[in-house]
């Protein structure tokens, strides 16, 4: 920085001749600033970027540098390029030339500037090969040597990861080792997606590359967060907050869309999406950066890289735990043959990864309680466009009719904000302000627009909109590599965030490893084919499609040629359906008991159990069954994780979340397990499964529930009484504390005994992951200390099981 005495000097005036010595002190001043800034600005910058003959660097990196060259050189920073790569030295410079012959100027240039810029920029940028520890060891001389030959200061390096991930380690130890600037000189490393498989590879590479740099050193790139109209977002809700302060909340907001569609397919790149699918290569990161972006509190200054961080991360916080349900999936018909042939992959081999998904998000949370997120993308779609859609509620009732409402101003259209982020009818990054909502403010670099006539966009003209274009467009990789050339860390994902985003989406990712996609036949003929639905946080296809047993040639049988199966599985009633089918008939057949119980006793007693099958058996009663007796209604638990019970990992927490928020059952008819008691989990000296015991005893006539519903686990186990562990299997006690084999180790469970005092116990099974246990269990007999399950037998109750077809088929 510029020596602050020479400010003093600036500010001191000679007495006598105040006049003449003002001047003189003005230009010596000037003269002397100027050096110092000139002298300031000859800090030099190495850019160094790995990977450089690939194919990112050839579409978007090498003219992402270029910009940043033309932008900051007029500033007097001084550069080196150095593009590096595995290939040995004469066939990288070759390709290297070549990816660079494709740079291009701003279209306000000058073509005779432009060359000259060109030219200047390729003396400056110069091939090598980085493959061994002793070629980081000469890159680092050779950066010395050239700073104490042009006798510059050294600002700092930047190094650029376009490379797989698994070389992350070894470039990064090589750097660390050998490549770092000296004392006083900053280094940033830009990572390029993917981060990571799950949350459990990310935590893996996340604890390595910690091992070389610290987190300000690191910068992780989400291209889409350089996207024009998403890095507009908090920029245009900082200048309206006026405006937005009352609208953006449950009690305005009707749902948010955030959508990516390609008209691509994965052709080329299957080996990729296979790994990877559609859920962890756009919403895992894209989708849910711009889902933070909308859904954040508001920082008081959002140019605060830390505030912004620490309010993203907030709202990662507030998510609520994603199921099964809270997803569609589908896969272009096309795609496994692509795989067979790309991949060599026998004949027989079909894919399970979807290259489509729509994901439906809440945010528990004041602002956005209630509030539905809709996140979708996929490829071979009807067309290319990515957006943000806020549609806020329309509570207006206009009198007069439709011809007579004010043109786009009255209160009865739709009211709704879009960042488009590209492509489209629109073709170009915008943002759209229905003009019934309010008149927006936004900054100079963006300028009023105007569409093709006719043109409409969400139901609307576009002369119903505000409508607004950046003045000028750029790459999204150009203006990321500005912000890490200046340090700008709000613009990339840290270590944290990132760890958040995967322990959000890989419980999801994990129910749906095994799931079958909906086939579409991709583009237009998609009709209405993928149309989806929402209810009660579930997501579902609004057409039934067919499905098949087994994939093949020919038609596929239709839902209707599969009718709910009844059968005997271990000697009792067996139901057997498609899922959604057999949950119909299961919540059925509960409400049905529920309601002969009431009417015989007054009361119906229903033991549930957690975990991630019943939760659609739970949206199902919440959203279907209106004439349910929940008024007379005891919920009780079958087994509970020790765990508090607002904890996400509770039993309890997931029946609140679906179905006791939806429903109207009395609070004192609400048996939890008291597994938190003297702000303890699960001790034994608090007695807590005596005292459930005993509320049991007291509430329920005989002990004995109207319905238990159970299910069963891979290795055979049901309630928590799990093989190999005696504990609840026999003896008098009604309420057991046990040990599971996986976290949360420690629970409590009603016993064997208990259980089998039930006038009906109904078992549910679901999915290709039980289907092994499934077909040794048909054979086993009665063993419940190998397979607990195989000791629900009612002394004097009906035991039934319900058996998807993906289970049955064993």
């Amino acid at each position: 920085m510029s020596d602050p005495s020479l400010f003093l000097v600036c500010l001191s005036v000679h007495p006598r001749h105040p006049g003449m010595w003002k001047m003189l002190i003005v230009v010596m001043c000037v003269a002397l600033l100027g050096c110092l800034q000139a002298q300031e600005l000859q800090e030099h910058v190495s850019i160094i970027l790995l990977g450089a003959t690939g194919d990112l660097a050839k579409k978007y990196l090498w003219q992402g540098l270029f910009q940043l060259y033309l932008d900051e050189v007029g500033r007097g920073h001084s550069f080196s390029f150095h593009g590096a790569a595995l290939t040995a030295p004469k066939q990288g410079q070759e390709l290297m030339a070549k990816a660079l012959e494709s740079l291009s100027c701003p279209k306000d240039m000058a073509p005779s500037h432009c060359a000259e810029e060109k030219d200047q920029f390729l003396q400056l940028s110069r091939y090598r090969q980085l493959k061994t520890a002793e070629d980081y060891q000469a890159l680092n001389k050779d950066i010395e040597a050239q700073l104490q030959h042009a006798g510059l200061r050294e600002a700092g390096r930047i190094f650029y990861f376009s490379v797989p991930p698994f070389a992350y380690a070894d470039i990064a130890r090589n750097i660390n080792s050998s490549c770092r600037p000296g004392p006083g000189a900053w280094l940033r490393v830009v990572l390029e997606k993917p981060f990571g498989h799950d949350h459990f590879s990310a935590q893996q590479l996340a604890t390595e590359l910690g091992s070389f740099f610290q987190e300000e050193e690191m910068y992780r790139v989400d291209h889409y967060l350089g996207k024009q109209a998403v890095a507009q977002i908090l920029p245009f809700r900082d200048q309206n907050r006026k405006a937005l302060d009352s609208l953006w909340n449950r009690h305005h907001v009707e749902r948010v869309e955030i959508i990516m569609k390609e008209t691509v397919d994965a052709e080329g790149r299957t080996s990729f999406y296979e790994e990877y699918g559609v859920i962890r290569d756009v919403l895992q990161n894209h989708l849910t950066e711009v889902l933070t972006l909308v859904a954040m509190e508001l920082p008081l200054n959002v140019s605060s890289a830390e505030a912004v961080l620490r309010h993203k991360l907030q709202v990662f916080q507030a998510l609520r735990g994603l199921q099964r349900g809270s997803a569609v999936v589908g896969q272009y018909q096309s795609y496994s043959e692509q795989v067979r042939r790309e991949l060599q992959k026998p004949d027989s081999f079909h894919s399970l990864t979807p290259t489509f998904a729509a994901v439906l998000v809440h945010i528990d949370n004041l602002r956005w309680e209630g509030v539905p997120f809709i996140l979708m993308s996929g490829k071979a779609l009807d067309e290319r466009v990515g957006y943000a859609r806020i549609l806020f509620k329309n509570q207006a009732c206009c009198v007069q009719s439709e011809k007579h409402w004010a043109a786009a101003q009255s209160q009865c259209l739709p009211r709704q904000l879009i960042f488009h982020i590209g492509h489209g009818d629109l073709g170009s990054p915008a943002v759209l302000v229905s003009r019934n909502l309010f008149r927006p403010s936004l900054p100079s670099s963006w300028k009023e627009m105007e569409g093709p006539p006719g043109l409409r966009l969400f139901g609307s003209p576009l002369s119903d909109y505000y409508a607004y274009s950046p003045v000028q467009e750029r790459d999204a990789h150009s203006v990321l590599l500005s912000h890490i050339f200046h340090g700008r860390k709000d613009s990339f994902i840290t270590t944290e965030n990132l760890l958040a985003s995967w322990g959000f989406w890989t419980p999801l990712l994990e129910s749906l490893a095994h799931k079958a996609p909906r086939l579409y036949p991709g583009g237009a003929e998609n009709g209405r084919l993928l149309d989806f639905e929402f209810s009660s946080g579930r997501l579902f296809f609004s057409q039934q499609q067919p499905e098949q047993l087994v994939p093949g040639p020919g038609p596929a049988p239709m839902p209707s040629d599969f009718q709910v199966l009844r059968a005997k599985y271990r000697e009792s009633p067996l139901v057997s359906a498609w899922s959604e089918e057999l949950i119909s008939k299961l919540a059925n057949d509960i409400e049905a008991t529920a309601v002969r119980a009431v009417r015989r006793f007054g009361q119906f007693h229903l033991a549930l159990s957690g975990g991630s099958s019943p939760v659609a058996l739970f949206q199902q009663l919440a959203t279907a069954h209106y004439g349910f007796p929940w008024a007379h209604t005891h919920l009780w638990l079958v087994d509970e994780r020790c765990v508090p019970l607002s904890d996400p990992e509770s039993n309890f927490q997931g029946l609140q979340a679906h179905l006791l928020q939806h429903v109207r059952v009395p609070y004192y008819n609400i048996h939890p397990m008291p597994v938190h008691l003297q702000q303890r989990l699960c001790a034994e000296e608090d007695q807590g499964a005596q005292i459930y015991a005993r509320e049991i005893s007291a509430l329920v006539a005989n002990s004995s529930f109207d319905l238990v519903l159970l299910g069963m686990g891979a290795d055979g186990h049901t309630a928590s009484l799990f093989p190999q562990s005696p504990t609840g299997l026999d003896g008098e006690q009604l309420v057991v504390l046990t040990t599971s084999p996986s976290q949360p180790h420690r629970r409590m469970s009603l016993s064997l005994p208990l259980i089998n005092r039930a006038k009906k116990v109904a078992v549910l099974v679901m999915g290709r992951m039980k289907r092994e246990i499934t077909a040794l269990v048909s054979r086993v007999g009665y063993e419940p200390k190998k397979w607990p399950i195989s000791g629900v037998l009612p002394h004097s109750g009906q035991l039934v099981w319900y058996m998807d077809y993906d289970a049955f088929l064993a």
